[in-house]
């Protein structure tokens, strides 16, 4: 059977069903909302349980400010060589925090000129993260074998690149991924999770990533309210630590101490905590 011809049948076995849905694309259209497939509530409880943060052995430090640019990592950190920071913001706190611990601090970002603040172990890169490298754009995988001779030494990703970390982390390489022995990425378009197109490709982003990293703390962004759907809370963006299993300690029971005593909100206009959702089994 052709397309066109199984699309016709189709049409001609749910006649309303198809045109109540042609007629709500043409109402939402003007304003660029679709309607999509929604995602199953048991799809979405599952990736937000594989995402509850474990205790790791390593108490929790602060890198940056108290506020906006800080996050909270395992302190685990020494013999990391270098620490690569995509999207360069208005303060420099968290990578002179890793300078000052003896890493190169390798900094990315098309829209600006340079870091906040200069710095002996600070390199710039006037160029976004994406899924190729060309003028504008350069891939994960190309960016560290180009700035660290290396190739064996352990490394952290500190990533907030606003909705880029997705295709960022779908075209880095496995081996790549390996070694970063910490990863911190504020995830963004989270509620978005009830997409199905979106979940879809979100779920494979975690996928990787949990399959040599656990979640050790969540910190919601709290720029905007957690979105309530299926029972579910979820925060629009959220500040994810993880760390490589490699590293864990021998006890990774699921940890429920949110708010942790370092955990700042990132505005001051309203406060945000995690929902007992994302933590401690529930």
């Amino acid at each position: 059977m052709r397309y066109n011809d199984g699309l016709a049948a189709i049409k001609q076995k749910y006649p309303m069903k198809n045109t109540l849905k042609s007629l709500l694309t043409a109402l939402l259209s003007p304003v660029s909302a679709f309607p999509t497939e929604r995602t199953r509530a048991t799809d979405v409880q599952d990736l937000v349980r594989r995402l509850h943060p474990v205790a790791s052995g390593h108490a929790l430090i602060r890198l940056g400010p108290a506020g906006d640019g800080g996050y909270l990592v395992p302190d685990d950190l020494d013999g990391i060589a270098a620490c690569f920071s995509p999207g360069v913001s208005r303060v420099s706190g968290f990578e002179k925090d890793c300078a000052s611990r003896g890493m190169d601090a390798y900094m990315a970002d098309k829209s600006v000129d340079g870091p906040a603040d200069a710095h002996p172990r600070f390199h710039f890169r006037k160029k976004f993260l994406g899924a190729t490298s060309n003028n504008d754009y350069m891939r994960l995988d190309d960016w560290v074998a180009e700035s660290v001779a290396d190739n064996a030494a352990d490394l952290m990703l500190q990533m907030d690149i606003e909705g880029f970390e997705y295709e960022v982390l779908l075209s880095a390489t496995p081996a790549l991924l390996q070694r970063f022995r910490v990863i911190v990425i504020e995830f963004h378009q989270l509620d978005q999770l009830w997409n199905r197109p979106w979940f879809s490709l979100a779920s494979r982003v975690f996928d990787s990533l949990l399959e040599t990293h656990a979640c050790v703390h969540i910190h919601p962004n709290n720029c905007r309210p957690a979105r309530v759907t299926g029972g579910l809370a979820i925060p629009p963006m959220m500040e994810f630590s993880f760390l490589r299993r490699d590293r864990l300690g021998p006890d990774c029971r699921l940890r429920t101490d949110f708010p942790h005593p370092l955990d700042v909100d990132n505005t001051r206009d309203r406060s945000l905590a995690l929902p007992s959702c994302w933590y401690g089994g529930h």
